[in-house]
């Protein structure tokens, strides 16, 4: 059977790239604990290409802005849905997820993260 994947990219200010990283090594062990099978996160090098939109465009990330593109491996869409029903539940993300959010520091921004599920298509 086929893996399923969540893709996100989401662009990071430079100044709290340190900070978000921190959070976000632990994310991933909470999502592996939950049942994912993988977790990577990585961060833009060379994001343009002629002719095409860029992540940064279609983000409408600053210069000073990081671009970070990341994929969790599930073992079926049934397994990233408990997954992550359990993670939304774990005692431990509002205390990860709540300095990332503040308002005041604008380290993530949900309204310009792109997030989707994927179903494998080729091999």
């Amino acid at each position: 059977m086929a893996n399923y994947i969540d893709g996100f990219v989401l662009p990071i200010p430079q100044e709290h790239l340190n900070d978000y990283r921190r959070a976000a090594v632990t994310v991933a062990e909470i999502w592996k604990e939950h049942g994912a099978l993988a977790y990577y996160e990585y961060i833009g090098d060379d994001l343009t290409l002629e002719g095409t939109r860029s992540f940064p465009e279609v983000l409408d990330a600053k210069e000073d802005e990081a671009i970070v593109f990341g994929w969790v491996i599930f073992d079926s869409r049934e397994s990233r849905d408990l997954a992550n029903e359990r993670v939304a539940a774990d005692p431990r993300m509002p205390d990860l997820i709540a300095p990332l959010t503040d308002p005041a520091r604008k380290v993530f921004d949900a309204q310009r993260m792109v997030y989707g599920g994927f179903e494998q298509f080729i091999q």
